[in-house]
């Protein structure tokens, strides 16, 4: 017999997310559970550069995520997203992209995002909560062109031939967070890109240090490295360097709830203070 399908525990999800609004599949509470989760559930690699697996099984997600009240990267965290959603009774399907935040134009990323497609009255929206400081904090509209507002930055998608582009508006200039083409990423495609994404060596993932979180005021925080980011909602950046391990895990409980034992210590970048 085929394993029996993966059912979430709204009851518990909501409760990691804080959201206490209307469960029916509309656009309006897919908005609200998209906000909710991505000021709660942080984006972060921090398994990686511990040297422990990420492991895509859906009741893995859940415990890590809701339970355990850890964050995670896009494979993750669009998982859980994925499962809560259908179980609301959205169609919803896992598209793949490749992200292509700060890098040239010339440059071909790997294809090692996935994000959310939802289909609602005959429209398509798009939900990413897994896409660290870009990360959308609710849905926006499949249509090419128009500014799009969000609790956070504006967005738009652009069309370049056959591909989708996701921007972002930064203090008036407009940046790409991901190109896509709408193909579907099927469980199979995930898993080979999360083995990537978390144990390759010239996986990004293994070589920075990541935390992020959107803020109900409009703000980001976000942690690169020895690097800790206040982004405010006008685009202005406040930035200063961590001095010490132990403040780096003082930052990561206080703004990213994220809780580890006295004297964790990450690997590869992580590893940028004396002991």
């Amino acid at each position: 017999m085929p394993p029996a399908a993966f059912v979430p525990d709204l009851n518990a999800y909501f409760a990691r997310t804080g959201y206490t609004g209307p469960r029916t599949p509309t656009l309006a509470t897919l908005n609200g559970i998209v906000g909710a989760h991505a000021q709660t559930i942080p984006f972060e690699n921090l398994d990686v550069l511990l040297g422990r697996g990420i492991n895509l099984d859906p009741a893995a997600v859940e415990q890590k995520l809701v339970h355990d009240r850890r964050g995670g990267y896009c494979f993750e965290q669009n998982t859980l997203m994925l499962h809560v959603l259908t179980a609301l009774g959205y169609r919803v399907a896992p598209i793949s992209a490749r992200v292509r935040w700060q890098k040239p134009r010339d440059q071909i990323p790997t294809r090692t995002h996935v994000f959310l497609r939802v289909e609602l009255d005959g429209e398509s929206w798009l939900a990413d909560v897994g896409v660290g400081s870009n990360s959308l904090t609710s849905a926006i509209r499949l249509l090419t062109g128009a500014e799009q507002s969000t609790p956070h930055e504006p967005r738009r998608l652009v069309r370049e031939g056959p591909l989708w582009i996701h921007q972002t508006c930064h203090r008036g200039e407009w940046l790409d967070v991901c190109e896509f083409t709408l193909e579907e990423m099927p469980p199979i495609d995930r898993e080979v890109a999360n083995w990537f994404t978390s144990a390759h060596p010239q996986s990004h993932f293994r070589n920075r240090l990541i935390a992020a979180r959107a803020a109900p005021d409009g703000r980001r925080f976000a942690v690169l490295n020895s690097e800790f980011i206040v982004r405010h909602a006008d685009g202005r950046a406040d930035k200063r360097i961590i001095a010490s391990a132990d403040e780096l895990l003082a930052i990561l409980a206080e703004k990213f709830g994220l809780h580890f034992p006295a004297g964790t210590r990450f690997g590869g970048p992580g590893a940028l203070w004396p002991t």
